[in-house]
């Protein structure tokens, strides 16, 4: 069962019976193959995964610390016009997020037109002061972004937060691809579906162009914290997809305000590393002093506009969740019209009305630290307990600037294969959008993330939560 209400996107509100008219091929492959069958291929892609190490960690979970992403076999479709729409909208939103990084960390002029409250950002943990005034190779601050999206309806997409950091999950998109064109080669004989496995020539193109200076053959590596971090196999999978090095703390030096990568053949010049390490870990001279993960001098060499740093270091203002409340205004402010992706409605706790309205209507919200990820430190009120309800409110009326609150939305559900044949699952999407010297381009893709268990809204892969392939049809006749 799924949330009352909640549209399927390829039965509608019909069920299997009246799938939506776009969808009936689909439809109709589900009902013309066999459960076993679709449980065979299942199991086929997850034995597969298991063979390639695709692994994730579900922290605070002793009995799955490395676990494989549960992957479901039946695909979420996105017809040609919608996928238009919405990249229209992610291109206009990560245009606006890289121009409000330039202005904060520049002339401030979004904060002395009064758009958004000063303490917003001089107080927020995310600002940099270290970066403050410095303007990363060729003004890109937003390389990569992961955009959480979720749906209600037919037309109805909202944008439910940003993510400007270190956004991982798309190896798992490369991944369900091949797994899906190998175990289902008649939907693509099918349906029209936009590859996704150029993303890494896109990747590497991207950080080539933001290299600093005009060298014609800029060395580019992929920077991990190491295997014991829960994303390692996509850090290591994208430098081997991309035919770069991937590289930790211990194999970087910096002399001179200048990268270089220790090989056995001697010292190489890095002229651009796509960090997955956040800020506090990134360099030890500038931020956390205790950081094994992070390269001495490496923000040294970055202010001196010697290297590019993807995606720059400071970009986690714009990952604030107090922040995203204001992105239609900053979207507004930058771009001179109005987002054609809204968000979701956002109570601001540190405003007293908004707190006193989340206070008395707990129970049907969901709670959000402004600064966690992955689903964590989040109340979800229609299926928290009581305890669990008191608890946060006592973290609100302490620290009510901490926190954001959302309604409940009725998240679309797509058929998932579970152990009593399909049912509708909730569902939300992550594409990815990158930020070159010449302009933004989406993959055409994304992650699509299920929520596998019966009524559940937290889709989480480090809740547990399972992938679905994302199909972009190229025409809306198949």
């Amino acid at each position: 069962m799924a949330a009352a209400g909640a549209f399927d996107e390829i039965w509608g509100h019909g069920g299997p019976e009246r799938p939506r008219a776009e969808f009936a091929a689909l439809s109709q492959w589900l009902v013309d193959t066999e459960a076993a069958e679709l449980q065979r291929r299942q199991q086929s892609a997850e034995a597969a995964f298991r063979q390639l190490g695709i692994t994730f960690a579900v922290y605070g979970d002793s009995d799955a610390a490395e676990r494989i992403i549960p992957f479901d076999i039946v695909p979420r479709v996105f017809l040609a016009g919608e996928w238009q729409r919405l990249s229209e909208g992610l291109v206009q939103r990560v245009e606006a997020i890289n121009a409000f990084l330039e202005d904060i960390y520049g002339e401030r002029r979004i904060l002395k037109e009064g758009i958004i409250p000063p303490e917003l950002i001089y107080l927020n943990d995310q600002f940099r002061a270290e970066v403050d005034g410095v303007r990363p190779p060729h003004g890109v601050w937003a390389h990569i972004c992961g955009i959480d999206l979720v749906r209600t309806g037919p037309d109805q997409f909202y944008v439910l937060e940003d993510n400007a950091r270190t956004p991982s999950g798309v190896s798992y998109m490369l991944e369900n691809r091949e797994a899906m064109i190998r175990l289902c080669p008649e939907l693509f004989r099918d349906f029209r579906v936009a590859p996704v496995d150029s993303y890494p020539d896109m990747l590497l193109w991207t950080m080539q162009s933001v290299a600093p200076g005009n060298n014609p053959r800029p060395v580019c590596v992929v920077l991990t914290p190491g295997h014991f971090n829960s994303a390692y196999y996509e850090h290591s999978f994208l430098a081997d997809s991309m035919g770069v090095e991937l590289v930790e703390a211990a194999d970087l030096v910096v002399d001179d305000d200048v990268v270089w990568m220790q090989t056995i053949a001697g010292r190489v010049k890095v002229d651009v590393i796509y960090r997955r390490i956040d800020d506090d870990f990134l360099d030890p001279l500038v931020f956390r002093p205790d950081s094994m993960l992070g390269v001495p001098g490496i923000m040294a060499a970055y202010r001196a506009g010697n290297v590019a740093i993807l995606n720059a270091p400071g970009n986690g203002i714009a990952d604030d969740k107090a922040i995203y409340s204001y992105m239609p205004e900053i979207v507004r402010f930058y771009s001179g019209g109005e987002a054609k992706l809204p968000n979701v409605e956002t109570y601001r706790c540190r405003e007293p009305q908004a707190l006193k309205y989340v206070l008395d209507n707990l129970a049907d919200l969901v709670v959000k630290l402004v600064d966690g990820s992955g689903g964590y430190g989040m109340l979800v009120g229609p299926t928290a307990t009581k305890a669990q309800i008191e608890e946060f409110r006592a973290a609100l009326i302490a620290e009510p600037h901490r926190y954001i609150a959302q309604p409940t939305l009725a998240l679309s559900t797509v058929p998932t294969l579970v152990e009593q044949g399909l049912a509708p699952r909730h569902v939300d999407f992550r594409p990815f959008v990158l930020t070159g010297s010449d302009g933004v381009r989406v993959a055409p893709g994304g992650l699509t993330r299920v929520a596998l268990r019966e009524g559940s809204l937290v889709v989480n892969s480090s809740q547990g939560g399972g992938t679905k392939d994302s199909f972009v049809l190229l025409d809306d006749g198949a």
